[in-house]
């Protein structure tokens, strides 16, 4: 049985994907955890929030799902980690939906921009300018509300270490690894990591082919603002 693997955003939580479940094909599930320190899931004991640290917490969890065939939807913070664990060629992926990813080079973040967001942990004042900022499309009062909730809610130990650390790893040396079907989806307005960074620092390290899929008039939250094209994409990939 084909699993979808969604991995989610920083500072989010696994039930963006929540819609996904019920437009997936007959014979197919979907699997989206909370990553340690976001949503609901603590992290284990000398947990270091590295992105090796939560590629192997993600590879543990494939191992517990007995996931024999899956592909990996990666958003964001979640997309790093998709690329870090695609390019150790785990047997049974088969392939590879990028939303939005953090790139596998430093995230283009401005030291003014990262102490800024660095200050802004847990206030809810901050998490609401954030909730405009990321999202362009308009979605629902309740799925603002979930979303500032979501930040809210991220332990301080993984907020700032994705800000000081993780964010600015640079697992480009790995890419050359990675074996299977790749697609890139980025928002034309996404303020959080811009369209021309991710075709400078996201696109020309995917396997060759690897097509990008521009979503018009969307910011950072393609699954919650552009849920019908990422299903597409999803679908499109799964069937290749």
């Amino acid at each position: 049985m084909l699993t979808y693997l969604a991995l989610h955003y920083w500072a989010g939580a696994g039930h963006e994907f929540n819609h996904l479940q019920s437009q997936l094909p007959a014979g197919t599930s979907l699997v989206a955890p909370d990553l340690p320190g976001f949503g609901a899931q603590a992290a284990p004991a000398g947990f270091d929030y590295s992105v090796g640290a939560y590629t192997d917490w993600v590879a543990s969890l494939v191992a517990a799902h007995n996931l024999e065939e899956y592909v990996l939807i990666g958003h964001s913070m979640g997309g790093k980690i998709a690329l870090a664990l695609a390019a150790r060629q785990p047997v049974g992926l088969r392939g590879l939906v990028l939303l939005s990813p953090s790139p596998p080079t430093p995230e283009p973040i401005s030291d003014e921009d990262r102490k800024a967001s660095l200050a802004a942990y847990g206030q809810r004042h901050e998490a609401e300018k954030t909730a405009t900022k990321i999202m362009i499309r308009p979605v629902s009062a309740a799925v603002r509300q979930e979303v500032i909730a979501d930040n809210l809610r991220t332990s301080q130990a993984a907020w700032d270490a994705w800000l000081e650390h993780g964010s600015k790893e640079d697992i480009s040396a790995l890419m050359p690894a990675i074996q299977v079907p790749c697609c890139l989806l980025v928002g034309d307005a996404d303020h959080a990591i811009p369209l021309a960074a991710q075709q400078q620092q996201t696109l020309p390290l995917l396997p060759a082919g690897s097509p990008l899929v521009v979503v018009p008039e969307a910011g950072h939250l393609l699954p919650l603002e552009a849920p019908d094209v990422v299903r597409d994409a999803i679908l499109k990939l799964a069937l290749a």
